[in-house]
């Protein structure tokens, strides 16, 4: 925050200079003009033309109020299973009460990325490394509602935070890519043996279609040559009724 000429450790982006006091004020689209009377806080003058009464009234400070992307500082943070991670991030925020920003504390918008830090060590220590790697998101929202907490006494919205880079050493690095190589590995063989499972049942099933299939023939086959030994009974009954017919015939011709 700039106040007169003597300059802070905020980002400058977020702070226009003082502008001149003069009886009449342009305050640009995008920004807001922090106006003391007889060194107390007066108003806060959006934009459009102004009108400031001299001696008793002095702009003394300037705020940009567009959304803003400020990065954060790489850091070391440490995860629940003892890992330390190097990780940076952008966190997007806009200025919407200058008078707030102005009184409630000193360099508001350093304060809060420092504030950002720690939130996300203290965040980071909550996730093993795994889960830090999956759940990017849901730490981008954790950290970001801790900070629109705070930041709203300061005349801060926090829009978003991003964590953007997780690096972690060599050696853990490594070992990563070997627990990955196992894990594929084990997807590998579990599928192999699904595979191989699978085969064993479709293999079984088949050959109990197989003998389903026997059984049924067989038993076709058993009714039909019953059917043909009834038929072929059948046929010689007839035949020898009609014969004995024939010979009573004979005998009363005969006779």
């Amino acid at each position: 925050m700039q106040r007169g000429n003597r300059v802070h450790l905020n980002p400058p982006s977020f702070v226009e200079s003082v502008p001149r006091n003069t009886i009449f004020n342009i305050v640009p689209q995008g920004r807001q003009y922090v106006v003391e009377r007889l060194g107390r806080y007066h108003r806060t003058l959006e934009s459009g033309w102004w009108f400031v009464v001299p001696v008793l009234d002095k702009i003394r400070y300037c705020y940009s109020v567009k959304e803003q992307g400020v990065e954060i500082p790489n850091q070391s943070a440490i995860t629940s299973d003892n890992v330390m991670v190097e990780i940076d991030g952008v966190l997007f925020l806009r200025i919407v009460d200058a008078e707030k920003a102005s009184y409630n504390i000193e360099n508001p918008v350093y304060n809060l990325l420092n504030l950002a830090q720690t939130t996300m060590r203290s965040e980071i220590g909550r996730l093993d490394l795994d889960t830090l790697f999956r759940e990017r998101t849901l730490l981008n929202k954790n950290i970001v509602e801790v900070l629109r907490r705070e930041a709203h006494d300061w005349g801060i919205e926090c829009k978003r935070y991003e964590i953007r880079d997780i690096t972690v050493s060599e050696l853990v690095r490594r070992s990563m890519d070997l627990q990955a190589d196992a894990e594929r590995r084990k997807r590998q063989l579990i599928l192999q043996s699904e595979g191989e499972a699978q085969a064993e049942v479709n293999r079984a099933e088949g050959l109990k279609r197989a003998q389903r299939c026997a059984a049924e023939a067989q038993k076709y086959t058993v009714l039909q040559r019953a059917e043909a030994e009834a038929e072929a009974t059948g046929v010689m009954a007839a035949a020898i009724s009609k014969s004995h017919g024939s010979r009573g015939v004979t005998r009363e011709d005969a006779a």
